[in-house]
């Protein structure tokens, strides 16, 4: 799951001055006076699909409650223009799901509405979510979205290499940037100039905004107003960042090297013994219980440099387009999909699957802090399978530690101008502390312009 935006939000400026003026988007706040929830009513999606049992166990509850409502699931990933094209010609979908990073950017320019009404008509239990996800779900102190998964940072560690290097994986400590540096070259392995086992990978550019946190800077104002990517801790953690690339290799080794990697089967690169560590999103761990479930590894808490866990999350989330046909039955969809007993009956779904597969099962880790007590309380049991075990253990550990990019009405391209600096920096175009004032600059101005 990509954690960048797409880069092409400018066009949504555009298409809703046009839309404003031909009554598109701003014609109907879709507060009111679309079709109820009774018979003959419909309901439409978009961005949504049927992977796995999790999709379907819920959309099936929304259907056995509300029998009358005929659904149409849009099936494939979120397409921005198909959407905003959607919006425009006044026949959007009921309802969307998208990345949570998103939302600031289509709240600010009017292709979404406030959920403000529908959250307290339903009565949604939005104290049940995450701290995180509910900041992430909110745009100008309103409801905007309603959080789907809750997808926390770790570190993923190849216990064989941490054990080569003589160092006890369970003891890896991320707070010590001069420590963790000289681990990283000791993991790493090139003969002949070639890699063959990168020591460290921080995952740049996407998880700066993680680094940063870790040496004590917020990119963003809390409001999303204010860039702060010149702040000199952010590049102070972008330089260490990249010496790291450096010292195993360099930027263009390590993509030629990982861009083969399929992370999510039995050839991970963890069990080929091709990454020492890793910082990764929870799924990938989960991925590989079912795919490796006899994989040496370890996972361990991202600390920052006073030792505190520090955990940028994301995830996806509903939310309701200007001009939606049928708010009230949109309405209830998010509820359902995003409850607590709807989630509950989701996880063990997905646990009784893997059960009867022999896979291992780590769990359903979901916006809703309620049903994630009962789902690990409950429903996710031992394994027998230590590593998975603990590594459980360790993803519930950091989840309330979670931190996000606050929403920011120019979202995308606030994302664009870091990842930009950041990819100068490993391409040894830009200094670190160059590149990051260049980024600001052009941040800011996207933000005052989407924000007047």
């Amino acid at each position: 799951m990509p954690k960048h935006l797409s880069g092409r939000i400018p066009a949504v400026a555009l298409l809703v001055a046009a839309l404003s003026a031909c009554g598109g988007v701003g014609a109907n706040n879709g507060g009111g006076g679309g079709t109820g929830s009774g018979a003959g009513s419909s309901l439409t999606t978009m961005g949504f699909g049927f992977p796995d049992e999790i999709a379907t166990v819920r959309v099936d509850a929304f259907k056995k409650a509300y029998p009358d409502v005929k659904v149409a699931i849009n099936e494939g990933q979120f397409d921005e223009q198909a959407f905003l094209s959607a919006v425009a010609s006044g026949n959007p979908p009921d309802v969307v799901y998208l990345a949570r990073e998103r939302i600031g950017s289509y709240a600010a320019r009017g292709a979404i509405q406030p959920l403000d009404d529908c959250v307290s008509r339903e009565k949604i239990a939005t104290g049940d979510f995450y701290p995180a996800a509910q900041q992430q779900s909110k745009y100008d102190g309103k409801w905007y979205a309603v959080p789907e998964f809750y997808n926390s940072v770790v570190l993923l560690v190849n216990n064989k290499a941490a054990k080569d290097a003589g160092v006890d994986p369970a003891d890896i400590d991320t707070s010590d940037w001069d420590a963790l540096a000289g681990l990283a070259k000791k993991m790493n392995r090139v003969r002949g100039g070639k890699i063959e086992r990168f020591g460290f990978y921080p995952k740049l550019p996407e998880f700066l905004p993680l680094w940063a946190k870790a040496n004590g800077a917020d990119i963003l104002s809390a409001d999303g107003r204010t860039a702060r990517l010149d702040d000199p801790k952010v590049a102070e953690a972008l330089d260490y960042a990249d010496r790291l690339v450096e010292s195993q290799g360099g930027w263009k080794k390590l993509k030629a090297f990982t861009e083969t990697f399929d992370y999510f089967g039995e050839e991970n690169p963890f069990a080929t013994d091709k990454l020492g560590a890793m910082l990764t999103e929870q799924f990938v761990v989960s991925a590989m219980a079912g795919a490796t479930p006899d994989a040496d590894i370890t996972v361990v808490p991202f600390r920052d440099r006073q030792g505190n866990p520090v955990n940028n999350v994301g995830g996806n989330a509903w939310v309701m387009p200007k001009g939606a046909k049928h708010p009230d039955v949109a309405c209830r969809w998010m509820k359902t999909m995003t409850s607590a007993d709807t989630w509950i009956a989701a996880a063990k779904a997905r646990a009784d699957k893997r059960a009867k597969e022999g896979k291992v099962n780590i769990g359903t880790y979901t916006g809703n802090a309620k049903a994630d007590d009962v789902i690990f309380s409950q429903i996710v049991k031992p394994s027998g399978h230590k590593a998975y075990d603990d590594a459980v253990k360790t993803i519930r550990s950091v989840q309330q530690a979670g931190f996000v990019v606050p929403p920011s009405a120019a979202a995308a391209e606030f994302t664009k101008a870091w990842q930009d600096g950041a990819n100068r920096v490993l391409l040894g175009e830009r200094k670190p502390a160059d590149a990051m004032k260049q980024a600001q600059q052009q941040a800011q101005q996207a933000i005052d312009e989407a924000t007047r």
